[in-house]
């Protein structure tokens, strides 16, 4: 293979503007810190967090022919990530995003692709047959792949964000990838029964939410095809570095979980746990730094942080720790 993942859709812009706590003033007018673009969005962070880890990364997408996606091109030449697009005829994706003190985050999301845009397969595909794994991002026009990958069975994962549990619109996605991770924040208390539903009515293998300061959720199933029903909770971990900006937080999970998966028996019979963990330390890493896809983790750091987890030193109270 000559590709370890390929991603498909999700590249965008973030403007985040930092605020002291998300909310908007009774006043016309706040002052805030210097606001910034920053190359961003969920696909750029898979793409570039498989990238740090030492992954063979193929990333495509939709680009528009304007500042935001001279941005995102500049920044992937730069990284030395192999990337391709077709121009997208209502331009970049972007975000404006306001991040508080405590580095919790809302986002006003401009998708602005066209609602009938889908990427061709006659231009994903053969990248998708050189590839050992694909990364399908949950931009709409992305939806066109889904069949033809599962008849070629190529594993794919996918990224619901905050879906909750109820739009028919991201059935496709949710019911069409081998490995399905999402936000607990558009679904709660519902957690559990939307993970069984995602295995019951589709062909996951596992479903992922992850929770933030509350750690993740995880249903997988068995050996035999089946599962039991019970949905593990994991607690979440602690850097040691200080928390400012959950901004991409969600896709450093995915990547760092599924390259720990990629390993699969030679991680050990524990390849859950550990994949696990190593989502959480890279979900918590992209928490210390500014910005949305800024600075990824390593291999190396990943390991580290994974190693002082499980054989904690004595007396280091600062160090990664459960939390």
């Amino acid at each position: 293979m000559d590709y370890d993942v390929l991603v498909v859709g999700g590249a965008g812009v973030d403007t985040i503007v930092r605020v002291d706590r998300l909310e908007i003033p009774d006043r016309d007018v706040l002052h805030v810190p210097p606001i910034r673009d920053y190359v961003a969005h969920t696909g750029t962070g898979a793409a570039l967090g498989f990238h740090a880890l030492g992954r063979r990364v193929k990333f495509l997408d939709f680009l528009g022919d304007d500042a935001q996606g001279a941005l995102i091109r500049a920044r992937f030449r730069g990284a030395g990530l192999d990337f391709e697009s077709l121009p997208a005829p209502n331009g970049t994706p972007r975000s404006v995003n306001l991040v508080d003190d405590e580095g919790r985050r809302f986002s006003f999301y401009d998708g602005r692709h066209p609602a009938g845009l889908l990427m061709p397969p006659d231009f994903a595909l053969p990248h998708a047959e050189r590839a050992r794994h694909v990364h399908v991002s949950r931009p709409a026009f992305t939806r066109a792949l889904l069949g033809p990958l599962a008849e070629r069975g190529v594993p794919v994962s996918t990224d619901l964000h905050a879906w909750n549990g109820e739009d028919a619109g991201t059935h496709p996605w949710a019911f069409g990838a081998d490995y399905v991770f999402m936000s607990a924040a558009g679904v709660r208390d519902r957690v559990g029964e939307v993970l069984r539903m995602i295995l019951e009515r589709g062909r996951a293998r596992l479903a992922v939410a992850t929770d933030g300061e509350r750690g993740c959720h995880v249903l997988a199933r068995g050996d035999d095809g089946g599962t039991d029903g019970t949905v593990r909770h994991y607690p979440a971990v602690t850097p040691p570095d200080p928390v400012v900006d959950s901004n991409g937080a969600g896709d450093a999970f995915v990547t760092a979980f599924l390259h720990t998966w990629f390993d699969g028996p030679s991680g050990g019979p524990d390849v859950l746990d550990r994949s696990v963990l190593a989502g959480l330390v890279a979900g918590a890493f992209a928490c210390t730094v500014p910005g949305t896809h800024e600075r990824h983790i390593t291999a190396a750091e990943l390991a580290a942080a994974v190693s002082a987890i499980r054989n904690p030193a004595p007396g280091d109270p600062a160090g990664w720790r459960w939390s």
